[in-house]
């Protein structure tokens, strides 16, 4: 693993609350496969790093694993579901914590409103 040192990355509180929601390695399932060979948290906090940056897949620093591994958990977790359900995790988080209702309301889902 390697070193936190760009404010994007996950603090221990964060990643124990997204770590929870990827999903399990294909290793360590009934149909197996070939063991990840980077830090799930690493690749977390370079896609971290380029949201929070608005650089390119190829301009991710050199620290972080390979920007193809990068993309590639990103788009499987994209197709899987999981990029929404971590967006819909920390929207009602926020919602909570500013005393409103966790879901959205109808109203809200209307962009043009």
């Amino acid at each position: 693993m390697r070193p936190r040192r760009y404010p994007s990355d996950t603090g221990a509180a964060e990643w124990a609350l997204l770590e929870r929601l990827l999903p399990v390695p294909a290793c360590q399932t009934s149909t197996g496969g070939r063991p990840e060979k980077h830090v799930r948290r690493d690749v977390v906090d370079a896609i971290r790093y380029l949201v929070a940056n608005g650089c390119t897949w190829r301009a991710i620093p050199s620290d972080f694993p390979p920007w193809a591994t990068i993309y590639g958990h990103f788009a499987r977790w994209a197709r899987q579901g999981v990029v929404s359900q971590i967006r819909d995790q920390l929207r009602r988080a926020i919602r909570l914590r500013k005393g409103r209702c966790p879901a959205r309301s109808p109203s809200s889902s209307n962009p043009s409103r």
